[in-house]
């Protein structure tokens, strides 16, 4: 069983619980795992039995600009998206971090885990 992280992609996206925020947009962070069977692709280089790194980024850039109230939601949407799209994966697990939410500055960041198993 191999992993691959994708850390760090950042979106900014006009969603949220608060008319603010869709009115200003703002800042999320995303971190994906996928773990799955990809020891073929390293032993024999052959980039179509890879998870293609670009695929999984437009995946996830796709259903970050889908309106959504509730991070739970957004999380959901990308993890389906994933499994429909890449069938070597056995686990995703995703991370959703909205960044300083129009909250009057009580929160700076709120995030949501959630996994799915194929």
């Amino acid at each position: 069983m191999s992993k691959i992280e994708l850390e760090g992609m950042e979106f900014y996206a006009f969603h949220g619980c608060y008319a603010e925020e869709r009115k200003i947009g703002t800042r999320f962070i995303v971190n994906l795992l996928l773990e799955g069977n990809f020891a073929n692709a390293a032993t024999t280089d052959n980039i179509e039995e890879a998870v293609n790194y670009q695929v999984a980024y437009d995946i996830v850039q796709k259903q970050m600009e889908v309106t959504s109230h509730l991070l739970e939601n957004v999380c959901q949407r990308i993890l389906d998206a994933i499994m429909n799209e890449f069938h070597d994966v056995r686990l995703a697990k995703v991370k959703v971090s909205k960044c300083s939410p129009s909250m009057g500055g009580k929160i700076d960041k709120v995030s949501i885990t959630m996994s799915k198993v194929n």
